[in-house]
Parts: structure tokens; C-alpha cells; sequence
């Protein structure tokens, strides 16, 4: 609520100022897609140097500072890059006012996902209240324990390994709950999806499919399309990959034979419209008996439009093996009365406890996925946090239920060096990595985990306009990159298209913002690597912004050194866990072991680096 006062209550300068407003901007293109969507291109001009939360999938709206509460359409936000982002907006051309300049776009507090997990919370209460039906969720709220078959179904092809197959074989013998706890590399949305297609070939019911983030959806998606399972994209299509076009409810119904004859349909409905229009004010009986009979034919052929596009839809429908949409779009208008034999919750792990109840409420059965020792769900609210809202069902889930858990112990990834500190810490040292990659380095005599301390250095800290960064540590993490990248290029003669994938992660985001001014090209300056094409295989980003992904090579800016010993944001030891768990081959992590080692987090990984020969002094690199 305290964005959406924000939005309400400040001037334009100041919401400006908060990154939620770019004024002036300026209209650079516009084109039609599929649907009655229009993509309008805008760009600001000034103010370029203000961080912003304009992010994809945001809602938003172009206004005019003529008349900013009337002249203002709403669209969703469906690119953003530098200056320049693209609003889909659900109309055929833009309004007159958009020609008159003094534009803008507001950034949107939506309230739908907060008015639909209430709806979904209530509709558990009274399920609860309904003996066997409400089974299911006195489950999840730990007064009952699921159950499962003493015998074992089918399950697991040959390319699953014995734990991702006795994961399909639980969900697939679950009456109620099952768990797959996947940690990074283990292979769960393989898992994942080799069971949603045992459950569609086995019960004939449609599975829903869901996760917090669209690009979670699309990936399973996309693997579950890929095996031949009908699947439906539910949503609003700015917010799906453009790739999945062909999976989406609009697309699907414009490839419906049906569609040609709605099409000519609502051409002639338009026509009658414009002839009824054409009449004058001032006519007789005869002419207002003419134009009411337009109007009632158009408004009739309306109504057989409508009927036979919610034929379209039922008959998609029918035919649909697997629905798929994020957590709050389960409950979209399109399918909001379907129910489900089972429902899947990807990324479990990421999403806040009321969200997940809107897609529960619509089957008996529940399967949840995901890692909560890697990033925990974005609660804006302190007070929500400490009142539990921090805590995931899928935590309390396998707390409650652990006989109803598999663990994924087998990682495809990181060298095994690289996974022993997560694995002990995170996860009881019952990771192991697969002989594919267990010993993989990036050169010969390299090590793959190496913890660079730059205590004494005097890399202190900054504090400026509320974001830390630590100016010095970039620079010297921008020159170890360089020297990697050198040795590369120079040494190991690779060629830059041939250079294996780097990653520079900080946890902040005022300091990726400095590495990336070192490591990657602008137009001002050269981009300190030694070839300027070297940095096409590198990424420079925040920890939240890698998660999911992975490249051969992680280096980590700690970035905290202060005499008070305070780590702030590092004290979030699962984002740790993320950012250590990206790299393949080598892992580099770079820190103040005075400031850190007043966590017993950051205090053991040290002392693993000690005792393992991966510790190295940022005095002993500078001198090399």
C-alpha cells in the first residue's frame, strides 16, 4: 500500500524522482500484433540518469501532461532496455492526445493479485470446513499427512537417474502431496516434466501447471510442449516470450478454423455501425427506423461473434492436456471455473504462501517444487515478514511432511569443489556431482573455487544516496576479469567467440552498476578488456538477476568492508547459496574476511577455503 500512496499522493517530479514516472518521453514506433494489441515504442529523452522500476511485465500507463487524469490509456510493459521500453496496449490506434505532446508514462500499482489471493483464501476456508473434499488443505496447514499407495506406479525413462525417477514415482503415487526439493543442476524441471506427462497419459485429467515468475512458466511450457503434451499459455501475451506465441490463447483461437468467418462477421457488424452513423440529426421516422435496424443487426451479429468465440474457447479447452500460467493468471478469466486432477507449483520456493492458494483451490492433489535454500520471495513489507509471510508454504510443507519429499542429490553443474561448501552448509552434504562434470576445470593447474580476501587493502565501502558500492574491490574484480580474459585470448590462443561465459555478480546493485562501467562497452570509453569483442561472453548483473542461470566462470563482489563489521544485505545466506551455485568451472569469490567473519555463514566458508588450499590474499594478486 505504501507504492500505491506514492503513486496517488506525489507530483509528477517527485514520482519521477522514485522511478516510478518517465516525463518527457517521446513516441519512436508503433505496431499491431496478434489480437487487438498495439506495441508503442517510447523512449525518455531526460532525466536519463534516474534509476527506475519500470521492469517487463509491469502494468503502466502513457499519459498526457495536458490532462493526465482523463488522457491516459493502459497498457503492460512488454520490453525494457536502457531508455527505451515498449507498453502493449490493448487497442487499434493510439488516442488524439497522444499527437499533442507533453507525454508520459506512470508505472501502475496493480491490486488484482492482492483481491485474488484473498478470494483463493477464503475459498480454502470453506474448503476446510467440507470433510474429505477439504482434505487437501487441512494437509497443508498440517493437521493431516498425506498418503500414498504401498505400491509403486510406473515411472522414470532412461534418461532420468534413480533419484529423478523416485520423484516421478512419488508425485505419481501421491493421493494428495508430493515434494521434489531440487537444489541448484539437479535436474528438476526434467523431473517435472517426465511427471506431468506420466499424469496426463495416466488419469486423462488436465494438469495446471504454475509458478511465481512468467519466465518460470515458459520454460516448462516450452519442455512440455516440446514432448507432445497440448498445452495452453494462459495469460496476458505481453507477458510471455514471444517465442511461446504459438502456445497463447489469443494465438490459438486467430489459428481456429472458426476464425475466418468471426472474422468476416465482425467486419460487416462494422459496416451496419458506420451506415447507422452516416444518418443526420434532423430525419423522419422512416430514417430513425433504418438506423435503429443497423444498429440492432450489428449488435445481433455481435452476439453470434460472442457465441462463437466462446465455442473457440471451450473447444480449445477440451482439447488442452496441460494449462500453464503463473500463479495469480490460474485465475484467469478464460479458465477461472476449470478444475484440475493435479496442480503443479514450480519455484515454490520464491512464492509468498497466499499466492500459492490460488491455483491449490482448484484440484485434489498438489505437487510443489522448487529449493528454499536458494532466493526466498519479495516481501516489500518488514512488518509482513516478521508476521511469517517470509516463510513459503513449501517450507512449512516439508517441515510438516517430510516422508512426502524427495531430494534431488545429483548435480549436472559445478565442479565438485565448487559445490562442497553449499552441499555441507545448505543441503547435509548429500549433493554429489556427476562424474560429467565433477572434475571439469577451466584451464590445467587452475583451481575452481578460490575465496580472494582483501582485508588490509583498504577497499572501504560507500554509502551514497542509500547504495553500497566499494569502488576499489570493482576495480580490482575488473581487473582479475580482464587478466582471465587475456590469458584466454593470449595465451590459450581462444578465439572471443570461443571464450567461455563469465559472470560478475554483486548482491548490489550500486555496485554492478560501477563493475559495469569497468567490464562492458560504452560509448564513452574503452571497456578495459583487452579485446573489445571479449565482452559478448560476459554478464554483469545482481544475484537475483542470475537465478536459474549458470556460465562457466562466477566471480562474486562481496562488496562489504566497514570498521563496524555490519553486513546488511549478506546476512540473506540463501542469496549466497544462489550466487556460488551459477558457475560450471571456476568460482571466484571476492571479500573483506574482517567484515564477513562475524558471520558464522561467511566465517566457515573462509575457513573451507583455508583448508582446502583455496584461499588467496588480494595483496599476493596485485603483486603477481
Amino acid at each position: 500500500m505504501q507504492y500505491q500512496r506514492l503513486a496517488e499522493t506525489t507530483s509528477l517530479t517527485q514520482r519521477r524522482a522514485s522511478g516510478l514516472t518517465w516525463y518527457p518521453v517521446v513516441i519512436r514506433d508503433t505496431e499491431m500484433t496478434r489480437g487487438d494489441y498495439l506495441i508503442v515504442e517510447i523512449e525518455r529523452t531526460t532525466y536519463q540518469d534516474l534509476p527506475h522500476q519500470f521492469r517487463f511485465g509491469a502494468t503502466a500507463a502513457l499519459f498526457s501532461q495536458h490532462d493526465p487524469t482523463n488522457d491516459r490509456v493502459e497498457g503492460i510493459v512488454s520490453y525494457q532496455g536502457g531508455d527505451r521500453l515498449k507498453l502493449t496496449l490493448r487497442t487499434d490506434e493510439l488516442p488524439e492526445w497522444s499527437k499533442d505532446g507533453k507525454l508520459g508514462v506512470d508505472l501502475l500499482f496493480d491490486d488484482n493479485s492482492y483481491t485474488e489471493m484473498f478470494g483463493a483464501l477464503r475459498q480454502a476456508a470453506a474448503l476446510y470446513e467440507k470433510g474429505e473434499e477439504g482434505r487437501l488443505v487441512k494437509i497443508l496447514v498440517g493437521e493431516r499427512s498425506p498418503t500414498f499407495p504401498t505400491e509403486t506406479v510406473f515411472h522414470g525413462g532412461p534418461a532420468l537417474n534413480p533419484l529423478q525417477r523416485a520423484a516421478v514415482d512419488r508425485i505419481l503415487a501421491a493421493n494428495e502431496l508430493a515434494i521434489v526439493h531440487g537444489p541448484p543442476g539437479t535436474g528438476k524441471t526434467t523431473t517435472l516434466v517426465e511427471a506431468i506427462r506420466g499424469l496426463v497419459r495416466r488419469d486423462r485429467e488436465k494438469v495446471l501447471v504454475t509458478a511465481p515468475s512468467n519466465t518460470a512458466v515458459d520454460l516448462l511450457s516450452e519442455r512440455l510442449s516440446d514432448i507432445g503434451l497440448n498445452v495452453l499459455r494462459v495469460g496476458n501475451p505481453a507477458r510471455v516470450s514471444s517465442h511461446l506465441n504459438a502456445l497463447t490463447l489469443d494465438s490459438r483461437m486467430a489459428a481456429h478454423p472458426t476464425m475466418k468467418e468471426i472474422k468476416r462477421l465482425k467486419k460487416q457488424a462494422a459496416e451496419y455501425r458506420d451506415m447507422a452513423h452516416k444518418y443526420k440529426r434532423n430525419f423522419g421516422k422512416t430514417e430513425r427506423d433504418q438506423r435503429k435496424a443497423l444498429f440492432d443487426e450489428a449488435r445481433n451479429i455481435l452476439k453470434e461473434v460472442e457465441r462463437s468465440e466462446q465455442f473457440i474457447l471451450e473447444d480449445l479447452l477440451a482439447k488442452t492436456q496441460v494449462v500453464a500460467a503463473t500463479l495469480v493468471g490460474a485465475n484467469h478469466y478464460t479458465v477461472r471455473g476449470m478444475r484440475y486432477g493435479t496442480v503443479v507449483i514450480d519455484e515454490a520456493g520464491q512464492a509468498p504462501e497466499p499466492a500459492c492458494w490460488i491455483p491449490i483451490v482448484k484440484a485434489p492433489r498438489l505437487v510443489l517444487a522448487g529449493d528454499h535454500c536458494q532466493l526466498p520471495p519479495t516481501i516489500l513489507s518488514d512488518e509482513a515478514a516478521r508476521k511469517g509471510l517470509s516463510t513459503t508454504l513449501l517450507e512449512k510443507c516439508v517441515a510438516l511432511h517430510p516422508g512426502a519429499v524427495t531430494l534431488l542429490e545429483e548435480q549436472y553443474r559445478m565442479n565438485t569443489a565448487i559445490m562442497h561448501y553449499s552441499s555441507s552448509y545448505f543441503y547435509e552434504g548429500r549433493l554429489k556431482a556427476h562424474a560429467s562434470v565433477a572434475d571439469r576445470i577451466l584451464l590445467p593447474e587452475e583451481r575452481p573455487f578460490v575465496f580472494v580476501d582483501t582485508a588490509g587493502c583498504g577497499y572501504e565501502e560507500k554509502n551514497e544516496d542509500g547504495g553500497i558500492s566499494n569502488p576499489e574491490e570493482a576495480a580490482f574484480v575488473a581487473g582479475m576479469v580482464s587478466r582471465l580474459i587475456r590469458q584466454l585470448l593470449e595465451e590459450h590462443h581462444l578465439t572471443p567467440e570461443k571464450l567461455p561465459t563469465i559472470g560478475v555478480i554483486s548482491p548490489y546493485r550500486y555496485q554492478v552498476n560501477v563493475l559495469r562501467d569497468l567490464l562492458l562497452p560504452h560509448p564513452s570509453a574503452a571497456a578495459g578488456l583487452p579485446h573489445h569483442s571479449a565482452a559478448d561472453s560476459l554478464t554483469v548483473n545482481t544475484i537475483d538477476s542470475f537465478q536459474g542461470q549458470e556460465r562457466d566462470v562466477i566471480f562474486i563482489s562481496l562488496t562489504r568492508s566497514n570498521a563496524d563489521n555490519r553486513i546488511g544485505f549478506l546476512s540473506e545466506i540463501r542469496r549466497m547459496n544462489v550466487a556460488m551455485t551459477r558457475a560450471r568451472k571456476k568460482l571466484v569469490v571476492i571479500g573483506d574476511s574482517a567484515t564477513l567473519s562475524q558471520s558464522p555463514f561467511y566465517a566457515g566458508l573462509i575457513a573451507h577455503a583455508e583448508a582446502t588450499g583455496a584461499y588467496a590474499s588480494a595483496w599476493e594478486l596485485l603483486y603477481e
